[in-house]
């Protein structure tokens, strides 16, 4: 497993990091016992970074999480997030930092992720949503101050608008924050006009989520593919957007080759391309998806020939809206 450093902090972070949501549940079924097995074998694989919610499962992937790393003699580092207070995404700059995140609030929140992990101390604690009209907010920087110097956390981020990188411009050239967390694959490839020069040029590091948008880059989809009861994505590839990613996706196939002889590994490769990018998490519920999503770490990039013919295959659109009705 490679590493990459993450901003200014100092940590070499595994460039495969774990994506938690899935184990939370809201994929269909949840099987415990293979999330413990998949995150036991990241861990023997390299992966080094977990990245994992306040919200996810209620407080069921924290739990998951806390459990295995407490059992490993392996190092780790833990990123949680906490929620807006009002259960609002995504963030509207109308809405004042003051009735999301109240200073008491990201305290509180982070005291209870503490308690479900386990643990002493979480290593990045992230807002799980975030607009630039509260760059200025006092409420945010007050319990970064208070958590730091209570040694609960160690740094501090933000999770992106689902794709509005354009939302934390402000926000990365203060330079007050240790990490930004933004939509980035294939389809989503806005981040590298604006966001991410700014990150490099103010020493924040950069989280990249959804490098397989939703599990569509990675191939298992077809447009006959229908989610069981309870899978969110249900509706995220409703009506005909399903057809039409398919069509996109199978398009990306000729790209395949020995530098990235699967989707999941052009994905992932597309992702770690840009020097931006400390870490990419993609979401695990199976030891299958950790060795085929670790294998993608093997020191070979990709080309600058395939990385221009990627950037023909970019589709910006926001599925996320209306998914959850």
């Amino acid at each position: 497993m490679r590493q990459r450093l993450f901003g200014r902090t100092g940590w070499d972070l595994s460039e495969i990091g774990f994506g938690c949501w899935g184990m939370g549940g809201g994929w269909g079924p949840r099987d415990d016992e293979e999330a413990k097995a998949s995150l036991r074998r990241a861990l023997e694989l390299g992966v080094n970074f977990f990245d994992t919610a306040y919200v996810y499962g209620e407080g069921k992937s924290e739990q998951l999480l806390g459990e295995v790393l407490r059992q490993s003699d392996r190092p780790f580092h833990v990123a949680t997030k906490v929620p807006s207070a009002t259960l609002e995404w995504p963030a509207h700059p109308k809405i004042s930092i003051a009735k999301a995140f109240p200073t008491e609030w990201i305290i509180r929140c982070t005291e209870t992720s503490l308690k479900r992990l386990g643990l002493e101390r979480i290593d990045l604690q992230q807002m799980h949503v975030w607009t630039d009209a509260w760059v200025e907010a006092a409420e945010w920087r007050k319990a970064v101050e208070v958590l730091k110097r209570q040694g609960k956390i160690r740094a501090f981020g933000v999770s992106v608008n689902d794709h509005e990188p354009e939302s934390a411009l402000k926000l990365a050239a203060t330079g007050e924050v240790d990490s930004v967390q933004v939509i980035y694959n294939i389809f989503d490839q806005t981040p590298a006009q604006r966001l991410f020069p700014l990150c490099q040029e103010h020493g924040v590091a950069v989280i990249a989520r959804v490098p397989f948008d939703e599990g569509s880059l990675a191939g298992a989809f077809t447009p006959q593919t229908r989610f069981p009861r309870g899978d969110w994505r249900a509706g995220y590839f409703k009506g005909e957007r399903l057809e039409e990613t398919c069509s996109r996706v199978e398009r990306l196939k000729k790209l395949l080759g020995p530098e990235a002889p699967t989707l999941t590994s052009l994905a992932l490769k597309f992702a770690l391309s840009h020097p931006a990018v400390s870490t990419v998490i993609p979401g695990m519920r199976k030891r299958s998806h950790v060795d085929s999503n670790c294998a993608a770490s093997d020191g070979t990039h990709l080309s600058r020939e395939k990385q221009a013919a990627l950037k023909g295959h970019a589709w910006p659109r926001n599925f996320y809206v209306g998914a959850w009705n």
